[in-house]
């Protein structure tokens, strides 16, 4: 279950991965309508995605070691989906995930506590909020692997996430392959590219690492 909001330090990697992604998923939907011509398509939804670096954690015994032979359990999110209720305002997103695990050893039955966050993100760079929680995962007695589930949730302002007119419709207008501008991408316009950005908003998860368990993610 998701806990209280709270502030959010994500590494300068990770917070240039996500306003790549944040830019490159609207002119990733880019299609040719029923006439030939471009069509941009775009949602008010958040986009969700795993931040850079935090969608493992390695847990040591001793808990200071670093060397393999001391890896005690390895965890990963996976299987990440989400829903969003566009239709009023705010909108509303909620995501789910499973984190799948693999221990050193197999004796007996465990179950271990990790914790994640889920932050709101606008333009790439922008701290909206975060929230905290927390997901079991059990290991049965004679097996390394384990699983446990988790979700999140998000609220974001229609009117934030929404562009101006005039930058819709330079987006929306219909370009024929005939057309001077057809070959290009309207995107390539700094003024659009910062209007999409601005009203660009992602959900990010990821777990709640230590700094020393960032910097092991980064490094290895």
């Amino acid at each position: 279950m998701v806990k209280r909001k709270n502030r959010v330090t994500l590494s300068r990697s990770a917070l240039a991965l996500v306003a790549v992604s944040m830019l490159a998923g609207c002119a990733g939907k880019n299609q040719l309508d029923e006439t030939g011509g471009m069509k941009i398509t775009r949602s008010v939804c958040p986009a969700v995605a795993v931040a850079a670096y935090t969608g493992d954690v390695s847990l040591f015994s001793p808990v200071e070691s670093r060397d393999a032979r001391a890896l005690d359990v390895v965890a990963t999110i996976t299987n990440l989906q989400s829903a969003c209720d566009q239709t009023g305002s705010p909108v509303k997103a909620n995501v789910t995930f499973d984190v799948v695990a693999r221990r050193a050893s197999a004796s007996g039955a465990r179950d271990i506590t990790l914790p994640y966050f889920a932050t709101v993100m606008r333009s790439g760079t922008t701290i909206v909020s975060k929230q905290l929680g927390q997901v079991q995962v059990h290991f049965d007695d004679g097996k390394l692997t384990g699983q446990g589930r988790a979700a999140a949730a998000a609220e974001v302002n229609r009117a934030a996430a929404s562009l101006p007119d005039n930058i819709s419709t330079q987006l929306n207008r219909k370009r024929k392959a005939t057309d001077a501008d057809a070959s290009i991408d309207p995107m390539a316009d700094p003024r659009t590219r910062a209007a999409v950005s601005k009203a660009s908003f992602e959900l990010v998860i990821g777990f709640q690492l230590t700094q020393s368990q960032l910097a092991y993610n980064a490094t290895r």
